[in-house]
């Protein structure tokens, strides 16, 4: 776990880091998501639901921008 930590720390890019910005920058995405869904569409079609589709798509543009953005700069660190 401290091994962990310190290539966190380090900004070291490897397999679990990787994965661990991944998820975070998901949930990230997913409140970002909720929160324009309820600004854009909330009084038409319901606060939560609006908020729920907000949440289910905002990850589907995030995910792929992000595992580029972790690739670039995995190949950009060793080079």
């Amino acid at each position: 776990m401290s091994n962990f930590l310190t290539n966190m720390a380090d900004g070291d890019l490897n397999l679990t880091t990787g994965l661990l910005w991944l998820i975070l920058a998901t949930v990230v995405s997913m409140i970002g998501g909720a929160i324009g869904g309820i600004i854009l569409a909330g009084k038409d079609i319901g606060y939560s639901f609006s908020a729920m589709l907000g949440a289910l798509f905002a990850p589907a543009g995030a995910i792929p921008a992000i595992l580029l953005g972790l690739i670039l700069l995995t190949l950009l660190s060793n080079y």
